[in-house]
């Protein structure tokens, strides 16, 4: 559900798709490939850094630079663990806020097809802590202020057929902070997520399986032919095992969920 709460870097780095792919960006952006980001990310000098006003864990905004190309990116250090911890939700045991799960949601998105729907994220040190550090691209607006000025897409299909793929891929890494502030809007009307801190939780069952009504067929058959060995592989060392075990059980759930919505409803009303 939808929460109110404004952790999130409403202003994050939005970034892009495939390996081995040109990426366009907006027009002020560079046009890298996304092993030509991660470089950047991992080896370029931090120019400057500023503590961002925005969110709980207030992530930090550096301005990096290789000698050629100067560009901004978010650094998120939190990696807490606590047995017992009170939220505005309720009380949630073996709770987890950790960067390592930034790192894991990106991976796990370009498995699924899903990498131009995140930031491009690595670890790296640096400011006295290890982090995620995730390029960064001003985006026109985040949900909750797309909603506060009742502005709808030029392409209301196109809108919610993005809408969809978030909600199918926030039931499988079981993202409990979700919100209207970690939904970021481009210029030209593309969804990014950001912000996967307290997601991947070890529950063997979907946070809201009423968000699964409609679904991507492509993501569909990936989330089918998705492999543990591979998630293992990939999301290594910030997934644990029980918590790629959680990631699976979610999958085979919601496969059989929509399974039996197209037996319900008729593959059209259900696969796009």
């Amino acid at each position: 559900m939808l929460s109110l709460r404004r952790r999130s870097l409403a202003f994050l780095a939005v970034a892009v798709c495939l390996a081995a792919r040109t990426i366009p960006l907006a027009s002020q952006e560079p046009t890298l490939t996304e092993d030509q980001i991660k470089q950047f990310l991992l080896k370029a000098k931090v120019k400057q850094s500023k503590q961002t006003a925005k969110g709980i864990t207030a992530p930090s905004r550096v301005t990096l630079s290789d000698g050629t190309l100067t560009h901004d990116a978010a650094f998120q250090p939190i990696d807490e663990h606590k047995s017992i911890m009170q939220l505005a939700s309720g009380t949630e045991i073996n709770f987890r806020d950790s960067y390592h799960f930034d790192i894991a949601g990106y991976e796990l998105a370009k498995l699924l097809g899903l990498g131009d729907m995140v930031p491009v994220t690595v670890e790296r040190r640096m400011l006295g802590n290890t982090g995620a550090l995730s390029w960064w691209v001003t985006a026109k607006m985040d949900e909750m202020d797309r909603n506060k000025q009742k502005l709808q897409s030029p392409d209301v299909n196109a809108w919610n057929k993005q809408l969809n793929k978030m909600w199918v891929f926030s039931q499988l890494i079981y993202d409990t902070d979700r919100n209207q502030t970690n939904i970021l809007i481009t210029q030209d009307w593309k969804l990014f997520m950001i912000d996967f801190t307290r997601a991947f939780r070890i529950h063997h069952k979907l946070e809201d399986p009423k968000r699964l009504v409609m679904c991507d067929r492509q993501l569909l058959e990936k989330l089918r032919q998705l492999d543990k060995a591979q998630v293992l592989e990939k999301t290594k060392p910030h997934l644990t095992k029980s918590e790629v075990e959680a990631v699976m059980a979610r999958r085979d759930l919601i496969v059989t969920q929509f399974e039996r919505l197209i037996a319900e409803k008729g593959e059209e009303k259900v696969i796009y």
